[in-house]
Parts: C-alpha cells; structure tokens; sequence
C-alpha cells in the first residue's frame, strides 16, 4: 500500500505560477450568512444571478429532456446550439465556440494561445479571471487602469498595446463597474491593438447594455477586420441560466474555433444546458422583459443610493459597483449579518468599492436601507 504523500510532499509538486495564484472569490456562503444573521431568507446580491425565474420554454425544454437526457453523453459538438446561435448571428457555427460559461472559453483560449512569458493586456478593475487564466499559464499581466470616472484611457490603452501583447481581455460592458466602451472607444481599441494579438471581447452582460445607443455592434465592427478575434458570451446572465453554465464565442475564423476545440473536454456543455440555450435563444419576448425590469431596477436603485450621499458607478449591466468610503471587507461583514450577501472589491486602488447585483424590487430596498444605515455608522 502507497503511502499519503505529507502536504509538504504534494506542495512541492505545484507549478509556481499555480502556486502564487489568488483564489477566485464566488462571494459568501448562503448557508453560513443564514446562520450569522439568523435571517429566514438571505438575500444573495453577489452572482449576478436573475430574481425573474426561467423562461416558460427553457422550463419545458428542460422537463422533456430530462427522461432520458442524463444517461447518455451530451453531443461534444453542441451541432444544434451551435447552429441557432449562428442563425440567430449571421455567422456560421463553425466558427462558435460552446463552453461551460463563458469563463470556460477564457481558460481555453489561455490554453492555446500562450506561452511563458507572453503579454496580456487587461483592464483594471476587472474580472478576475482574464488575469488568472492567463499567470496559470505563466503569462505576464499588464492591467490598463480607468480613468478618475472609470471612463476609457484611450493614452494608457495605447500605450499598453504597443508594448506587442499576444491577447487582449477588454469587456464590454466592465465587470465590474457595468460601464460601457462606446463605438468610438471601441474603434480606437481596435486600431490600436496590434494585429499579431488575439483581441477578446467579453460581453457577458452585453444584452442588458444593447438598448443603449452608444453601446457598440462589436460584431458588426469586427466582421471586416482581416485580424484575430473573439467575441465572448454567455446564457449566464441575462437569460437566466447560471446553474446550468453554458456560454459561446464567436470567431473571426474557423481555424481559432479548432484550435480551442483541440484542448477542451469533449463534452464541456451538458444535454440539459444545451437544450435550455436553445429554448432560451427563441424566447425573445422573456429576455427582453428581463432586460427592461432590470434597468428600471438600475436606474431606481441608483437614485436612491446617490440621494444617500453614496458614489455609484453609472451601469449598463444588472449589477452596480458603490464606493462606501470604507472597506468593503468591513460593509460585505456588516450586510452579512443583515442577511445580505454582496461581493466585496480587493483590486488594489478600489479596495473601498462593493459590486451588488439586483434582486426584486423588495430585495433591492432592503440592500438600500441596511446599505446607507451601514455606510453611517460611526464603527462597524
């Protein structure tokens, strides 16, 4: 019988990129506020997730492939997700991309495309994961800060891309201060990045910001652009489906789209996730009344809290990001033992800022009242 290898046995078989990485924060436990709080209902305002319940026909999609669905393997090609997207799009599927969230296509394109040493350019603040996809793969990560008003830096950008990166992680709307790159930022980040480096375009949130007029088609911008790209998305957000993780890319060109295929798992998006996305890309009439209740709740929560004296970052997304003038580790545990749960900002320089993402109305007023009566006391 082998041994059980000592912890500092094991410690010393890890990569040290891996080793000095930090870890993704998913925000709090449910379960533990409940108990911190004693609060029968824990409001959860950290994920991004949706409070209006599925689309009738994802619902039904799901219920008829459930008998006999999770004894056979899911189709690894995704042919018929793929195929709607592509109808849906105007672009044809072998150029899309299927991924276990979006985030799963971030990894594999870290994967494929970099070497040690490689320059990523990001934004800051930004999502976690478009600087730790990238170190696991011993990458260098250089993260262009937003200006005083997290508005574009178009001279730091610059500057930032003719330094010759290999990839480009540029969301649009940011995550996570939900502002938007308009069509004209947009077009000076595509003149300006150089055409040797993978440009990425990460619209997780991009149907909650489509109504607004300055945000940009960056498909439409894209499309005649003889350079690699990659436009990123996903079912997570505005469709409703974050448990069951299946997000797309969208290709400049079929090769990329093989590539990425080459280190993926074969079966990386589930039947059942698989089958919602299609009944979820159909049902237009449930994401639109989705998006417009949730700018409504933006626009209302946001009045209330700058009334409050509060700095709040005017978004396009489902989610705000609110400067408390104090830490935010500190406002995250003082909400906690309200029942609410939202994610606290680390990201040197905005270490004072929360991102919560809106419930229902009622929820909403609840994070707005215990908020500002947090924000006012004296100690926390």
């Amino acid at each position: 019988m082998n041994p059980v290898l000592a912890p500092a046995a094991s410690a010393s078989l890890i990569r040290r990129e891996v080793a000095g990485l930090p870890g993704y924060d998913p925000g709090a436990d449910p379960d533990e506020v409940a108990a911190l709080s004693g609060a029968g209902r824990v409001i959860k305002l950290s994920n991004s997730e949706i409070p209006y319940g599925l689309s009738p026909a994802v619902a039904e999609a799901v219920r008829l492939g459930t008998a006999d669905g999770f004894a056979r393997y899911p189709d690894p090609t995704g042919k018929r997700l793929t195929e709607a997207i592509g109808s849906h799009l105007g672009v044809p599927a072998e150029r899309i991309v299927l991924g276990n969230g979006s985030e799963n296509i971030l990894e594999l394109l870290c994967q494929a495309v970099l070497d040690p040493g490689d320059l990523v350019v990001t934004q800051a603040p930004g999502f976690s994961l478009h600087e730790i996809f990238p170190r696991v793969m011993g990458a260098r990560v250089e993260k262009v800060p937003a200006t005083a008003d997290f508005g574009y830096d178009a001279g730091a950008w610059r500057r930032a891309l003719a330094a010759g990166p290999k990839l480009v992680f540029l969301a649009n709307p940011c995550n996570p201060t939900g502002a938007i790159l308009t069509s004209g930022e947009l077009g000076r980040v595509l003149a300006d990045t150089p055409e040797s480096a993978l440009l990425v375009l990460d619209e997780a949130y991009g149907e909650f910001a489509r109504p607004d007029p300055e945000y940009p088609d960056a498909l439409d911008a894209l499309r005649a652009l003889n350079r690699p790209w990659i436009v990123l998305r996903t079912f997570s957000k505005a469709y409703g489906l974050a448990g069951l993780r299946v997000g797309y890319g969208i290709a400049s060109d079929a090769d990329l789209v093989q590539a990425l295929d080459r280190v993926r798992t074969p079966y990386n998006v589930n039947r059942p996730a698989q089958d919602a996305a299609v009944a979820a890309l159909g049902d237009r009439a449930h994401l639109a009344d989705t998006v417009r209740r949730t700018r409504l709740e933006i626009g209302r929560v946001t009045g209330l809290l700058r009334g409050a004296g509060l700095r709040v970052v005017p978004s396009s997304t489902n989610f705000l990001f609110i400067d408390t003038g104090r830490r935010s580790d500190e406002v995250a545990r003082a909400l906690h033992r309200a029942g609410i749960i939202v994610k606290a900002w680390r990201e040197p320089g905005y270490e004072t800022y929360i991102r919560a993402s809106l419930s229902t109305p009622e929820d909403n007023d609840v994070f707005v009242r215990c908020l500002t009566e947090t924000c006012a006391k004296d100690e926390l």
